[in-house]
Parts: structure tokens; C-alpha cells; sequence
């Protein structure tokens, strides 16, 4: 046998070693990183003065910053920023160019590594952005849908963004509330997202409970590494705007509900509502911005035995 033919039966064997060797080694899983709380809920406005009014001057947030669109879309505002904490904003747009338009424009979550979670949702299946593009704000993040075409967002604090140049600024000691504890979106088929929240972003059940004992018209889902909580909203059918506003709400974190009620109408807010205790046993006052959005104060723990089912911590 020529040199030459020996070196090529050696290059076949080891290439038949080396294919035999990929197909029984399975791939190494991409491992789901941290999701560790709402990062934000983004909102639209047709009139973004009222809106300043509710959320600077009623909840007592400040605006720190906004963003423009770029020349290339013409311009103008894009969408502005009222700050709860270091990590949570109300993002507004005013974009609601028809009545009937949904006021939510997204979900958001904070993790601990961007790239890492696009890639693990990838692995899952999920359709995800090919890669990361940048971000304007300069952090780190990228959008998919859940099963009800809801905007997800999935955000990275970098250094030196928007937000972490304005760590420690704009926390008014008169603000209403320090944390966003929950956001609620509308759901059509409970084991549709329970598969993408549950079993693939690895949220947990904490509460679900319903108008009566028999039904379930809320399922409270915990993020996996923290404590605040995306909430199912079901059994909702054709809602007209003010029904959806309702039920495309978020929750502020407080200690008293009752005092941040009196600080509210203190501060020029009327409501034919009072503060009471829910369904979930805890104590609640709705407000709503002046697009219908529902903005719940809550206190965390309930006072009271929930309807139901166990509150799982």
C-alpha cells in the first residue's frame, strides 16, 4: 500500500471514530441563567401631561430620563421613564393613537445574563433574536412572545447605561410605594403559559384563587430567583380597553395600604373606590391611570386566610 493511501485510511478511520463519538455525546444543555424580578412594565398614553400628573404627582415618582427616537424614524419622543427603584421603572410611550388600542405595551424582567438566557430559550425551542443587538439605554436584553403574543422582555443591568449612571438618584423619600411586586397579564390557555413560564422559565406557583371557591380566575406565578410575581388573569372574554386596563395592571409594594390611600387622595386623587382585603387576603386599593390602567397597592402578606389555596412563599 502507497504511503499516501495509508495516511488517507487513517484519515477515514478517525473521521468515523470522531462522527460515531459527536452522535453518542449528547450537546452540553445551556443552563437557564437567574431571573430574578420585574424589571418594568411598559405602558402607552395618549396624553402623556395627564399621565406625568398621576405618576409624579399622585405616586410620587420621578421622571429621570427618556429616550428620543432616532432620526431615521423621525424623531420625537419615544418613551419616558418614571423611576420605583434602582432596578424598576413604568415605562410609558405615547403611542395610544386608537381608543381601542391596548394600553400594555410589554412585560419585563431583569436576569442575571442575557445572552446565556436567549441562548437557553433557543435550546427550548422558543423563537428568540439571533443574536443581541444593542440597546439604547446600553444594557443588555432582547423580546420574545408568550403563548398570548404578550411582549416578554428579558433586560441585564450593564455598567455604565442609562440606569446604572442613575443608581441611587430619583428616589423621593415621598414616593408611594419602593417596589413593583407583581405585573398581571391576560391569559387564555392556563397550560400554554405554564409550559413557557413554568416549566421552561422555571416560575412557581405561589397562589391561585378565583370570584368564588370553585373557580380560578388568577393563578400568582413567582419569578424563580426572587420574589415578585407575574399574575394570570382568566376567564376574560372580548374585553372592550377599560376591562383590559383592568386586568393589564401591576402592583406597588406597600407597608400600609390605608396610608398610601390617604396619601393619594392627599394628594388630588379621587376614587369612588375604598382600600379592602381580597380575595388573597391581603390588603388592596386600585387606582388607574388616566388611560384605565389598573395600579394596585398591596400590602405583601395577607391579613387575612386566602380563598382557595395555600399562599406558598
Amino acid at each position: 500500500m502507497k504511503l499516501s493511501a495509508q495516511f488517507a485510511l487513517v484519515a477515514l478511520l478517525i473521521g468515523s471514530v470522531s462522527s460515531a463519538l459527536s452522535q453518542s455525546v449528547p450537546a452540553k444543555s445551556v443552563t437557564r441563567p437567574a431571573i430574578v424580578g420585574v424589571a418594568h412594565i411598559g405602558l402607552r398614553t395618549d396624553n402623556l401631561e395627564a399621565t406625568r400628573r398621576f405618576y409624579t404627582g399622585v405616586l410620587g415618582f420621578q421622571e429621570p430620563f427618556s429616550l428620543d427616537k432616532p432620526a431615521s424614524q423621525g424623531g420625537g419622543l419615544l418613551l419616558t421613564y418614571f423611576k420605583v427603584n434602582d432596578h424598576q421603572y413604568i415605562e410609558m410611550f405615547p403611542e395610544l393613537t386608537d381608543p381601542k388600542m391596548d394600553r400594555l405595551s410589554h412585560i419585563s424582567f431583569e436576569t442575571s445574563d442575557a445572552e446565556q438566557l436567549r441562548a437557553y430559550l433557543a435550546s427550548k425551542g422558543v423563537k428568540v433574536p439571533e443574536k443581541l443587538e444593542p440597546m439604547e439605554d446600553g444594557n443588555r436584553g432582547f423580546d420574545v412572545e408568550d403563548p398570548d403574543g404578550h411582549v416578554v422582555e428579558f433586560v441585564q443591568f450593564m455598567p455604565g447605561s442609562l440606569h446604572s449612571r442613575n443608581f441611587g438618584k430619583f428616589l423621593p423619600e415621598g414616593r408611594i410605594s419602593q417596589r413593583i411586586i407583581h405585573v398581571g397579564v391576560v391569559v387564555k390557555d392556563r397550560a400554554a403559559s405554564d409550559h413557557f413560564y413554568q416549566e421552561i422559565l422555571g416560575f412557581k406557583e405561589i397562589w391561585h384563587g378565583g370570584m368564588t371557591d370553585k373557580e380560578t380566575d388568577w393563578v400568582d406565578m413567582r419569578v424563580p430567583e426572587g420574589t415578585d410575581w407575574l399574575e394570570y388573569m382568566l376567564n376574560l372574554h372580548n374585553p372592550d380597553p377599560h376591562e383590559l386596563g383592568v386586568m393589564h395592571h401591576f402592583a406597588l409594594g406597600v407597608a400600609s395600604v390605608k396610608a398610601g390611600y390617604e396619601t393619594a387622595v392627599k394628594r388630588g386623587y379621587k376614587s369612588s373606590e375604598q382600600p379592602q382585603i381580597g380575595r388573597d387576603g391581603k390588603w388592596q386599593f386600585n387606582m388607574y391611570d388616566p388611560n384605565f390602567t389598573r395600579v394596585e397597592l398591596m400590602e405583601p402578606k395577607p391579613v387575612e386566610k386566602p380563598c382557595c389555596s395555600p399562599m406558598l412563599q
